[in-house]
């Protein structure tokens, strides 16, 4: 899975397309990730001591990493990433060939 805690990603399929924003947390084993502004859904909260009054909380849910394409921090547009070995560390490197914007 390319994406990770912190990236600024955008949304390529879905209710929220277009919409871009940082990933909050990633959840590699269902293969999904929560980006803050993505995906929001009100939660009623039920009235207790603390609250008397109760409340409505967006809360975030998460997204299929499928949906969700990086964006190249030179260009700003989306893009594919491949992997290269640099001193002995693996690394991320967008790939310049694959931009997302073109192949509509």
């Amino acid at each position: 899975m390319n994406i990770r805690k912190g990236d600024t990603v955008i949304v390529i399929a879905g209710s929220d397309r277009g919409k871009t924003g940082v990933v909050q947390l990633v959840h590699p084993e269902q293969e999904t990730a929560v980006v803050e502004g993505v995906n929001v859904h009100k939660k009623h909260v039920k009235p207790t001591q603390a609250v008397p009054e109760g409340s409505v909380k967006d809360i975030y849910m998460p997204v299929h990493v499928s949906n969700l394409a990086l964006i190249d921090p030179k260009t700003g547009r989306p893009t594919r990433v491949h992997h290269k070995i640099v001193d002995g560390r693996k690394i991320r490197v967008a790939d310049s060939g694959a931009s997302l914007d073109e192949k509509k």
